[in-house]
């Protein structure tokens, strides 16, 4: 049966209908479950070991575009849907994104299952179902008000495997009952598994916005990703997660491991486990009471579980470094109370440092730690980001370990995030260099022959104005804005925390609106673009975002400014929104503070697609850099080294603040948040808030770096216009783009990690 007959078996089966007479909804409902079909029957790759990838996100956007070009169908589809009269692109706007994560810890963790599945390694991931995601954000009064994300429908990619593990927790069991995704290999016939687990019967969506009773675990535990975690009931309820998303993975490990014919003795010779971050930390724990349930001696389950388990670390903040309190984990799981007791006492008879330990002075227990001492393996996620874990964040561990530390520089894939994304820049790539930079993007260099092709330069400028128009007529429809497309697109899209440092981009903006209205007229007319959520505990980051919400409506109503300068943030930034704006986009602004981010892979996206980075030496800018050499990235600010060095305040250098506050320039712009003109539109409580912590504390120095930022931001602005100049520099980045393509990275990890 021809590809045809198919969507028209299912259509008439579904609707009564031929497809000819369908609708958009009707034909992508008709394609998600022939799509879905496709890939569930796809067998899994062969191999004596396999991988079980754990993480609390996986941000896999919509998947209908991604699978068709997985299984070779998109153009054949694209056709089809084309002769009865539809547009692909409209046909997919009606599936719902997954809300599955967050931000780049959940979207790496897509792209490596892409590539896991690309490469025909057997690796499946393990989370957990949310049915409201972090949150649905919406825009009111200038500021973000959050409100739950119900993407689950009828009809989607999860598919119910009948599967059901008993969780037990203090005092009460759970049941987790297992849903799977299909991650199809997109170049080879074969798929691996998404493994979420939910809840038998979770709780309706809030009425009052997020709020939910955060102590009614039975029904809210797979409710929302990273539950608000201001009280004691929200951080014990991310206890119970990840505990229940742990105990039922690792019994599927262990029942799977039974199943393809291996005794429990032999799992470190049959499974790999990749913690991915903190989150997953307990199944260490986890892994070694089950296999002493199972017989093995608490020495043998230890070795076991200390040769199968390898650790990410994607921070050096300190916040972001778990740390539970022994006395929620016997709450939410007291089997494992004696167990990480045990793994503590191991650790203090070996190690005389108490810093060391598991369980500290305060009886925390440091998730990291754990990791550290019973996995086989820590990786860093950039050059730079592994060099600091060694020489300072965890030096005390390498100096224990050096053999366990290693980096794997972050990576993204490119079939979704150039092929998918940007098929006119694709199809630029294919006329100059051929189609085999898609299985092997290293060939992307080729690109280097053209960067004297005056043709070839020029298209590459008409692609993006393209884009540009592409992404302003979508804004348009969303949210009324109306933006100038041959306007330098300047854009800053990440979460939003202090130390991305979208505060001093917003600063750029107030200096800007203050020199128009001197008359000190921009050479072109610019842009700033921001998408990012705040976490609704976060008060600073929202304070932040209405900021930036403030200036967006300040310089809308404004006919002075406007013309030159305009400020528009997108509302429920995600995965769908990201697609459309990276091919559009002219500068992508990477300016966390040195030292701070791990890597970044917004920064990767962006420069793949023909943006030039503006940023720090942080994380994986410090590799953009060297790849694409000086004259094709803007750079500035501290570096790493002295950033630490102001941290550790040696020799009473201690960074302050008021000392970089008290000049004129950075008065005057700081002060600004402050002004009648912001005040009329903003809240100020939370404008004074924010310039209160701005100018006596500034933890991740946005004045440190202020000035030099605007200089080379004005820099980069004025180059611009030197149209075959900036083609050339797009060119170069997109060409040493290949490096950061996700596919070498998992090669790297199963090399030197994994060994499937």
């Amino acid at each position: 049966m021809d590809l045809k007959e198919r969507i028209g078996q299912i259509t008439r089966e579904r609707f009564g209908l031929p497809p000819e007479q369908c609708g958009d909804r009707q034909l992508y409902e008709a394609l998600l479950v022939l799509t879905r079909n496709l890939t569930q029957e796809r067998p899994a790759p062969g191999g004596e070991r396999k991988l079980y990838y754990f993480s609390a996100e996986f941000l896999v956007g919509k998947l209908l575009d991604n699978n068709l070009l997985a299984l070779g169908l998109r153009d054949q589809v694209r056709e089809l849907l084309a002769s009865w009269g539809h547009d692909l692109n409209a046909v997919e706007e009606q599936e719902p994104e997954p809300s599955l994560g967050n931000g780049g810890l959940g979207r790496l963790a897509a792209c490596f299952l892409d590539s896991i599945a690309a490469l025909g390694l057997r690796g499946d991931g393990v989370g957990l179902c949310y049915h409201y995601g972090l949150f649905r954000q919406k825009f009111e009064d200038n500021k973000q008000k959050e409100t739950p994300d119900p993407w689950m429908e009828a009809e989607s990619w999860l598919i119910p495997t009948g599967k059901r593990y008993t969780v037990s927790f203090g005092g009460f069991d759970l049941t987790a009952r297992l849903w799977d995704a299909a991650v199809p290999g997109a170049y080879n016939d074969k798929a691996n598994r998404l493994h979420l687990f939910d809840v038998e019967e979770p709780a309706p969506p809030p009425e009052n916005g997020i709020d939910f009773d955060k102590t009614d675990i039975a029904r809210h535990l797979t409710s929302f990703l990273y539950p608000d975690d201001a009280d004691e009931a929200g951080r014990l309820l991310r206890v119970y997660q990840q505990y229940f998303m742990v105990s039922a993975g690792a019994q599927l490990i262990l029942e799977e491991l039974e199943e393809r014919g291996y005794g429990p003795e032999s799992l470190a010779e049959h499974t790999a486990v990749q913690i991915n971050d903190t989150h997953p930390s307990m199944v260490i724990p986890e892994l070694i009471r089950l296999l002493t349930e199972r017989g093995l001696t608490m020495d043998q389950a230890v070795d076991q579980v200390s040769r199968t388990c390898a650790y990410t670390n994607h921070t050096i903040l300190a916040e972001a470094l778990e740390k539970w309190p022994l006395a929620f984990i016997e709450k939410a799981a007291p089997r494992l109370v004696p167990v990480i007791r045990e793994l503590d006492r191991r650790v203090r008879e070996a190690c005389p440092d108490p810093a060391a330990a598991i369980l500290d002075e305060k009886n925390l227990v440091h998730m990291a730690h754990m990791d550290i001492h019973y996995g086989y393996s820590v990786n860093g996620v950039a050059a730079l980001h592994t060099e600091i874990l060694k020489k300072a964040e965890l030096k005390r561990f390498y100096d224990l370990y050096p053999r366990k530390f290693n980096n794997k520089t972050n990576g993204v894939t490119l079939r979704r995030w150039l092929e998918a994304c940007n098929p006119d820049l694709t199809a630029l790539i294919d006329q100059c260099i051929g189609p085999g930079w898609r299985q092997d993007p290293g060939r992307l260099v080729g690109l280097m022959d053209f960067m004297d092709n005056d043709r070839v330069l020029e298209r590459l400028l008409v692609v993006k104005q393209n884009a540009k128009e592409r992404f302003c007529r979508q804004l348009r429809e969303a949210q009324g804005i109306d933006l100038d497309p041959t306007s330098i697109f300047d854009v800053q899209i990440k979460r939003l925390h202090e130390y991305k440092r979208q505060q001093m981009n917003a600063l750029y903006i107030v200096q800007k609106y203050l020199d128009i209205k001197a008359g000190r007229i921009p050479e072109r007319p610019i842009t700033v673009l921001f998408g990012a959520k705040a976490a609704p505990a976060y008060v600073m980051a929202k304070h932040i975002i209405h900021l930036i919400l403030c200036l967006q409506e300040l310089i809308e109503n404004d006919p002075v400014v406007r013309p030159w300068l305009r400020v528009a943030m997108i509302e429920n930034y995600n995965v769908t929104w990201a697609e459309r704006l990276i091919p559009a986009a002219d500068i992508s602004e990477q300016i966390s503070l040195a030292s701070k981010e791990a890597s970044g892979t917004g920064n990767m996206k962006l420069m793949a697609n023909g943006a030039v980075t503006l940023g720090t030496m942080d994380g994986a800018n410090v590799e953009i850099a060297e790849l694409v050499g000086p004259g094709n990235i803007y750079t500035f600010g501290a570096h790493s080294d002295r950033v630490i060095h102001l941290y550790d305040d040696k020799g009473g250098e201690r960074y302050r603040a008021l000392d970089y506050y008290h000049t004129p320039r950075v008065e005057r712009l700081v002060d600004f948040l402050l002004s009648p003109e912001l005040l009329e539109l903003g809240d100020a409580k939370d404008l004074a808030a924010l310039w209160r912590d701005i100018k006596g504390k500034d933890w991740f120095m946005a004045l440190l770096d202020l000035e030099e930022y605007i200089s080379v931001k004005d820099l980069a602005v004025r180059q611009y216009g030197d149209r075959k100049a900036w083609a050339r520099k797009m060119l170069v980045n997109i060409a040493k783009s290949g490096y950061f393509s996700s596919d070498r990275t998992i090669k790297q990890y199963n090399e030197d990690i994994w060994r499937l």
